[in-house]
């Protein structure tokens, strides 16, 4: 446990007000009617001081790099340093997407393997790789859905979620404009008799993660699954926690029809901060023709893109998916092969129910069952304090750990869900469960006041997510 964390600060300037400077342009070469009109701003450092500054800037924020990120349901894990350095390769980085077949075999022949990588990891039979994120996945697998109902003649406008589905799972459905229906749970999982209810002739599909996002193994999938199959709709896996089952079960053995791979959960490559990523879609052969064009194929020795599907939804991305992101998952699942991708479920389910165990007496743990992943401790107790669990993730950053999760998933009252991974050494989460604990034994008004350590105090959440400052540009307007 770090009680003497102090995350660095700086009192620093915007570079752009700092050190601003109006460059003239004296020898133009461009067409006047694409030149610039006013001389560009641009600082005017030399290259030590914009190191310092972006360095310090640096210092100030939190990352996997520098601390522990105990992130549920989002699965913030390590992303290992040999995929960063293999996609700065010349041979990986200066491809064009319009070059001939034949001068891009090697690329083609690793967009191919890890299809069939991950189809055998999924259960499926065949996948795309060009969503370029698990949203986009879902929205990939949702077309493939309604598309396969019309072909069939029938216009199903339903999809039935849980309630502790991903808040995509309604959102991707609301775009494609289905109306959804939420079931409640029992027990933390699916209730069957709601389920039996809740179908219909309007079902297209159903769609559920497991294990879920209380980290609760869904134990009855296969009646679910036959549920859903017997009033035709199909059955559709979020693969937000696949890295709990891997190489112990799959969403194929579980009979479902559809599923999306999110390879930043699963297959350590970066996510978030609005950049690349990638969320391929595998089907069962019933709906391989469906897919998104082109996929890749191999004839004799020669790899090629496939465009001749018979039903394919079309192209739902410039290109054949984020390359760099795919390769680094590639490169990922080569390194840890099968009995190592069945390592990493274990060791993660080893590391949640571990810290789990140190933390259950101290703070409520609802549906107290196994988890698997991830597990969700309520904090609903604490307010006889005057404590929220908004407070005890803002204290946990005075000790030098990234909150976890908070509020979500929503039939938790005070909701603090906590993803160890994989990676974690119990030395770190012996640290986290000490923290919390001190954390719980403190002044209620240290809890409430906090974060006391931090380069930045307790933000307006609120306010930044109704007016977020995008660039320096809005920063300089709104002055």
């Amino acid at each position: 446990m770090n009680q003497r964390y102090r995350q660095a600060r700086y009192h620093m300037h915007d570079i752009f007000e700092e050190h601003c400077v109006e460059r003239e342009i004296t020898d133009n070469p461009m067409p006047d009617k694409i030149a610039r009109k006013e001389p560009p701003r641009v600082p005017d450092m030399p290259e030590y001081e914009v190191i310092r500054h972006f360095t310090r800037l640096s210092q100030m924020n939190y990352g996997v790099d520098s601390g522990f990120y105990p992130l549920g349901s989002c699965t913030m894990k390590y992303n290992p340093k040999y995929s960063e350095l293999l996609c700065r390769e010349a041979k990986a980085v200066d491809l064009h997407p319009y070059q001939p077949e034949e001068t891009v075999q090697g690329t083609l022949g690793i967009l191919y393997e890890l299809q069939h990588m991950l189809a055998e990891i999924g259960g499926m039979d065949s996948v795309t790789l060009q969503p370029a994120a698990g949203a986009h996945g879902e929205i990939t697998g949702l077309m493939i859905v309604h598309e396969y109902h019309r072909k069939n003649g029938d216009e199903r406008n339903e999809i039935i979620l849980p309630d502790t589905a991903h808040g995509t799972n309604p959102a991707s459905a609301a775009m494609l404009g289905y109306k959804t229906i939420e079931i409640p749970s029992e027990e933390g999982c699916v209730d069957l008799k709601a389920l039996e209810e809740a179908v219909s002739d309007n079902t297209a599909a159903f769609m559920l993660t497991n294990p879920n996002t209380l980290g609760l193994f869904e134990e009855e999938a296969l009646e679910v699954a036959d549920i859903i199959h017997d009033a035709g709709g199909l059955l559709y896996y979020d693969g937000a926690n696949l890295n709990a089952i891997m190489g112990k079960t799959s969403p194929g053995k579980m009979n479902y029809d559809i599923m999306h791979f999110n390879l930043h959960k699963t297959f350590a490559t970066p996510h978030g901060g609005g950049g690349p990523g990638a969320g391929p879609v595998g089907v069962t052969e019933e709906l391989r023709s469906y897919l998104p064009v082109p996929i890749v194929e191999k004839k004799e020795e020669r790899y090629y893109l496939e465009y001749g599907l018979e039903n394919t939804i079309g192209r739902i991305k410039g290109f054949y998916g984020n390359w760099l992101v795919l390769l680094r998952a590639y490169s990922y699942i080569l390194k840890e092969g099968g009995d190592g991708l069945t390592g990493i479920s274990e060791r993660a389910v080893l590391n949640s129910n571990y810290l789990r165990k140190h933390l259950e007496d101290a703070i409520e743990l609802p549906y107290g069952k196994l988890r698997k992943h991830e597990f969700v401790l309520s904090g609903s107790g604490l307010k006889n304090k005057g404590i929220r669990t908004l407070d005890i993730a803002k204290r946990l950053l005075d000790y030098g750990y990234h909150a976890p999760t908070i509020y979500f998933p929503l039939i938790v009252e005070e909701a603090l869900m906590i993803e160890p991974t994989e990676t974690e050494r119990k030395e770190t989460l012996d640290g986290f469960a000490g923290a919390l604990h001190t954390i719980l034994e403190e002044e209620p008004e240290t809890v409430r006041s906090a974060p006391h350590n931090t380069a930045v105090k307790r933000v307006d959440d609120t306010k930044a997510a109704r007016e977020p400052i995008l660039s320096y540009k809005m920063r300089v307007d709104k002055k």
